[in-house]
């Protein structure tokens, strides 16, 4: 029997940063048992140039990156979603669309990298900061055993990581 893939969507406002990363990471640390996305409410409509340089020192492919709206998985023929984490408390608060299947939502929200002023260290500092911190959220959640725990568990488990 093939093993299930799970479809999970990162919804940051504007889709420039720490979705970007959470989706790279995912995809990267997921080994193909997931499959990850992002998009955001209001998408800035380009990915900040230094996720993509994090990214990218982790050996990251970051050719298909792009930032995009959460509009474009509401359609017929998008992926169903297994899971849905925003990671930004102004997404948190925003009214989402009903996404298709009832997916396992959790608030994984984390200070933007992109509002850090000061000097290129400050700022590379803050988005790597703010890679190490998604890692160790995916690790926690890819460690859970998702065949073994009922959906309510699921649900516990992954909100908690939020709060990691």
């Amino acid at each position: 029997m093939e093993a299930k893939t799970y479809n999970v969507l990162f919804i940051c406002t504007g889709n420039s940063a720490r979705s970007i990363i959470a989706e790279g990471l995912m995809n990267q640390l997921g080994k193909g048992r997931f499959k990850a996305y992002s998009a955001g409410s209001h998408p800035k409509g380009e990915v900040h140039p230094l996720a993509l340089h994090v990214l990218g020192k982790n050996d990251i492919d970051v050719s298909g990156f792009r930032s995009k709206s959460w509009d474009e998985f509401g359609q017929p023929n998008s992926p169903a979603f297994d899971f849905v984490f925003t990671v930004c408390d102004k997404a948190a608060g925003e009214v989402c669309p009903a996404w298709p299947g009832q997916p396992i939502t959790a608030h994984w929200g984390m200070p933007d990298p992109a509002a850090v002023q000061g000097n290129a260290f400050a700022q590379e500092s803050a988005f790597l900061e703010t890679m190490v911190h998604m890692r160790r959220r995916i690790q926690l959640f890819l460690a859970l055993p998702l065949t073994s725990l009922d959906r309510m568990a699921i649900q516990r488990e992954v909100r908690d990581i939020g709060t990691r």
